[in-house]
C-alpha cells in the first residue's frame, strides 16, 4: 500500500521482529525480502479528481438528495417547486412497506394421551 512502512527491532536466529505502524511487533523469518525507504505514492488519496466526469469514469455515481427526487424514487422525494421543504427526521428506509402489521400464526396444541 502507498506509503507502508515498517522497523526492524531485532535479528535473533532465523528470525526478525518487525514493528510495523499500528504498533504491532510481529516476528517474521530472515529468509523474507523487503527493500529499505517508504513506499511512494503517499499522498494518492489527497490527490483532487479535477471534476465529476473523471470520478464517472472510475465508477463513482454521482449522489443525488433525495428532495429533488419523485415520490416514488425516495421518501423525500415529490412536492411542488425546490424551496426548502421541511424533511421527517426519521422516514421509513426505502423499500421498507409502510403499516405492515405483524401476523402471528396461532400453534396447535395436540395432547395425545
Amino acid at each position: 500500500a502507498a506509503g507502508a512502512v515498517a522497523k526492524l527491532i531485532a535479528k535473533e536466529g532465523k528470525s526478525a521482529t518487525l514493528k510495523l505502524p499500528s504498533g504491532e511487533v510481529r516476528l517474521i523469518s530472515k529468509n523474507f525480502s523487503a527493500t529499505v525507504g517508504q513506499v511512494g505514492n503517499v499522498g494518492v488519496n489527497q490527490k483532487s479528481s479535477g471534476r465529476a466526469r473523471s470520478k464517472c469514469w472510475l465508477g463513482k455515481r454521482p449522489v443525488i438528495r433525495g428532495v429533488v427526487m419523485n415520490t416514488v424514487d425516495h421518501p423525500h422525494g415529490g412536492g411542488e417547486g425546490s424551496a426548502l421543504q421541511l424533511v421527517e427526521k426519521n422516514p421509513q428506509p426505502l423499500g421498507v412497506i409502510l403499516y405492515l402489521e405483524e401476523k402471528v400464526e396461532k400453534g396447535i396444541n395436540i395432547v395425545i394421551i
